[in-house]
């Protein structure tokens, strides 16, 4: 769903931080941050990047502290999960 800013909320964002808008909800008191679509991307992406590497990070923490599973095993236990045919 689209919709579209009032007249005063048009007016806020322009007059504002190119960095957005902090708006509140007045039912539940939460706080929105009304950014341009392109800021909002970029920033979904940087935060998807940087679990990314978080969570290579704490898988190789792991390996070196000799945790978790050798990686053929792992993917024997996915192949039997996903019933795929097993490597002659």
């Amino acid at each position: 769903m689209t919709l579209k800013l009032s007249p005063e909320l048009a007016n806020a964002l322009h007059a504002n931080d190119p960095n957005g808008l902090e708006v509140v909800d007045p039912v539940t008191s939460r706080v929105y941050m009304i950014v341009d679509g392109d800021t909002y991307r970029q920033a979904v992406e940087a935060l998807r990047r940087q679990n990314d590497r978080n969570a290579i990070a704490e898988g190789l923490a792991q390996m070196e502290a000799g945790e978790g599973k050798p990686a053929e095993q792992a993917f024997e236990e996915m192949r039997e999960r996903l019933r795929f045919p097993q490597p002659q």
